[in-house]
């Protein structure tokens, strides 16, 4: 069975406008970055939202969470901003799915060409391969039950809070 990816904006997908200097979204980078890091996994790409996770509301939230439920696929990776991850993660994991959900995102646009998306989105995509049903973070080569972890804001990272 396909490896179900979501796509709901964050950083992964922003662009930078060069006259207004400031960060924008388009379209999704997910298919790029996929073809780049050649991956060979049988993945379903499906939009749901293009925002910031700052703007995300409840809403939006639950229909990420219903989708996840919705949906044949057992393994399921979300592109997140990372602001917000753990919020979204929290309304997942009360549907008591038994599927394995990972969510990640980057710090640095890919459009930027230094983003640490790449490398975050393949260490999702193996994770949600072999972690057992729950729901997951995954940034910076580390994974974390989702109710572990939080995004120490100082240094950029992601990490334990037990």
């Amino acid at each position: 069975m396909a490896i179900r990816l979501f796509v709901t904006g964050g950083t992964f997908d922003k662009e930078y406008d060069e006259i207004r200097g400031r960060l924008y979204f388009a379209d999704t980078n997910l298919a790029e970055m996929l073809e780049m890091g050649r991956c060979r996994l049988d993945v379903e790409v499906r939009t749901l939202m293009m925002v910031d996770s700052l703007d995300m509301g409840d809403a939006d939230r639950e229909l990420i969470a219903r989708q996840c439920a919705e949906v044949e696929e057992n393994q399921i990776v979300i592109t997140h901003g990372t602001d917000t991850m753990v919020d979204t993660a929290r309304v997942i994991a009360a549907r008591d799915l038994d599927k394995t959900v990972v969510l990640t995102g980057a710090m640095i646009p890919i459009a930027f060409g230094s983003s640490d998306g790449l490398f975050n989105l393949g260490g999702a995509l193996t994770a949600v391969q072999i972690l057992p049903p729950g729901v997951y973070v995954t940034m910076n080569g580390r994974v974390f039950d989702w109710d572990r972890v939080r995004k120490n804001r100082d240094t950029g990272v992601f990490e334990p809070t037990a």
